[in-house]
């Protein structure tokens, strides 16, 4: 990543400050879900489905984290 927070290297310090991450992560996201949902809802137990699966609760988590950071925690930070 080009931006100043994401060349710092302490993960609390990058989370939630960088709006090309979290673009980045729901463009991955959505692709992950609609691949899978296109491709592979049919075959729930096929490795490929799994994989996709993986892939799309490790974005949103990882989106959902940047997010709680950005709006939630990093603002009561910023209050006191």
């Amino acid at each position: 990543m080009s931006c100043q927070n994401c060349q710092q290297h302490w993960f609390w310090k990058k989370i939630g400050r960088c709006q090309r991450c979290m673009d980045q992560l729901t463009v991955l996201s959505v692709a992950c879900w609609g691949l899978w949902w296109f491709f592979f809802r049919d075959e729930p137990k096929s490795i490929e489905s799994i994989a996709l699966v993986m892939a799309g609760f490790a974005f949103n988590v990882l989106l959902a984290l940047h997010l709680l950071m950005k709006f939630i925690v990093l603002p009561m930070r910023g209050k006191k």
